[in-house]
């Protein structure tokens, strides 16, 4: 049987408008954004998530050609047409991007970027609303901000002598080089008022210098023996899916599994997600035992939805596996390895609002078979996948338009997990009497038992007692995406099944 997957973007691409009108293509000669527009229509009738809840969106939406072209005419970008025809894109769909070069975002996928090395975060000045300060919260291995003596904890308010504002600093922290001016950082006693927390510049400056960099998602990993606890602890920070990743990741699982760990501490905290397939991954090594089982489902639009169920409805399962296999578009595997898995039956997991998508996948796919004791604060919030959709004729890469490069990056469906759950739009919250922030002032070393919210999973592991780290409450961060990578929170389907983009 066909899987409807192979059919889905020619299928319901030409459907949409053959079954009303004849193509655009074939009565006119577009002007190019025109053509632009022509694409970002087509492409969003095809496949986006919410298509059903978007009027403008729909297979019989316009009666003939010239209503199609007029209606395209009415918008001067096809930016400006891919925000109109967005699902709520202030609650539910803060995702969908269109870019007018895919290369940068092909590189951005697959975890390149242009990179200091300097992970930062940026927060309200809590007694100064229209300034802001940065805090370092990693710094990246063989990068300017490392050989520079960047380290996690340093705060700066100043990038070549200009004071941070949330007007400037995307502009002043986008240089390929910058300076940042360092303060000290006073909260006068009080850790959880803030009203009272002052900066002083301390007169250091360091000048930092962007080259391109592939991250390696594993930031950290070691057994802490802790009270005659064998405690494993990972710091994953993306789930982009290079091979040579995917062979340490499993790795790291073998060294687990040879010390006899009890118990796991995967800190997602500044993860904003990557591969679905190694989210599903990752979840088969911390357990084992499920292989087979219901990971997560799909949710598709009602077009595709209805097709997938009718024609191979177990291709909407995602299920625990007990191997990595990759394939080409040919279904060719280019990758395969058995999983090494640690069969546990309880995750500690640290978030904060950086985490997201794939992250939040791997959380919500294990909530119904294990006990999954979340610490940190809230999640981003983003159950939807996404893919990549280029001016084609099936929307593939190969014979894309020669005359643009643009493309979209569309959600395509929801997650839900065994139990039904879908729709956290809001984050998922952490475990209840396990609500705890990072403090700027205090982060502490990441891997460190002392470390705030690490030190809380080892007190609930241990059973001696909670940490001496109370809650409380955190500062306003901007909400914003790594400016090094505009499309940090991604939980992107890239396996050939799910949508085979080459004719077949």
């Amino acid at each position: 049987m066909k899987n409807i997957k192979t059919l889905l973007i020619a299928g319901f691409a030409a459907l949409a408008l053959t079954s009303c009108f004849d193509d655009l293509d074939d009565n006119i000669v577009p002007s190019t954004t025109l053509e632009l527009n022509d694409f970002v229509w087509k492409g969003l009738n095809a496949v986006y998530a919410y298509k059903d809840n978007i009027t403008d969106l729909g297979n019989n939406r316009f009666a003939s050609s010239e209503a199609y072209t007029e209606y395209l005419n009415g918008y001067a970008s096809p930016e400006a047409l891919f925000e109109a025809l967005l699902y709520e894109p202030n609650t539910v769909d803060e995702f969908s991007v269109i870019v007018s070069n895919y290369y940068d975002l092909e590189q951005q996928l697959q975890g390149i970027s242009v990179n200091n090395g300097m992970s930062f975060s940026l927060v309200e000045l809590p007694n100064a609303t229209s300034d802001i300060v940065g805090y370092v919260r990693y710094v990246l291995p063989n990068t300017s901000a490392e050989s520079n003596g960047v380290t996690r904890g340093m705060i700066f308010n100043t990038v070549d002598g200009v004071t941070l504002t949330a007007s400037n600093y995307s502009a002043l922290l986008s240089a390929t080089t910058y300076t940042i001016g360092l303060v000290d950082y006073n909260n006068n006693g009080t850790t959880d008022l803030l009203t009272d927390d002052v900066v002083t510049a301390n007169g250091e400056t360091i000048t930092l210098t962007k080259t391109e960099y592939t991250e390696n998602p594993i930031l950290e990993h070691r057994v802490l023996n802790v009270s005659g606890n064998s405690i494993g602890y990972l710091m994953y920070n993306n789930f982009r899916i290079a091979d040579a990743n995917l062979n340490e990741l499993n790795d790291v699982f073998a060294e687990f599994q040879a010390a006899g760990i009890s118990d796991l501490v995967l800190d997602l905290r500044y993860n904003g997600g990557g591969s679905v397939s190694t989210s599903i991954w990752l979840s088969s090594m911390i357990t084992g035992q499920f292989t087979g089982e219901v990971f997560f489902k799909e949710n598709w639009n009602s077009d595709i939805q209805a097709s997938i169920e009718q024609d191979n409805p177990e291709a909407l399962i995602n299920p625990f596996v007990d191997e990595m296999v990759k394939r080409n578009t040919d279904n060719q595997i280019t990758y395969q390895s058995p999983i090494n898995s640690l069969n546990l039956t309880k995750i500690h997991i640290i978030t904060t609002r950086s985490s997201a998508s794939a992250s939040e996948l791997l959380i919500n796919g294990l909530g119904p078979y294990i006990d999954v004791v979340q610490i940190g604060t809230s999640t981003r919030g983003k159950p939807q996948a996404s893919i990549t959709i280029y001016d084609s004729e099936n929307f593939a890469r190969a014979n894309a338009n020669p005359s643009h490069t643009y493309a979209m990056q569309p959600l395509v469906y929801e997650s839900e997990n065994a139990d039904g759950f879908s729709q956290y739009y809001d984050g998922i919250e952490p475990t209840l009497g396990f609500e705890i922030s990072e403090r700027i002032d205090d982060l502490g070393q990441l891997g460190d038992v002392n470390e705030r919210l690490l030190a809380e999973a080892i007190a609930n592991i241990t059973g001696i007692g909670r940490s001496s780290s109370s809650f409380s409450r955190p500062l306003e961060h901007l909400d914003l995406q790594d400016l090094e990578n505009p499309f940090h929170y991604e939980m992107v389907d890239q396996r050939p099944s799910k949508l085979n983009l080459l004719n077949q």
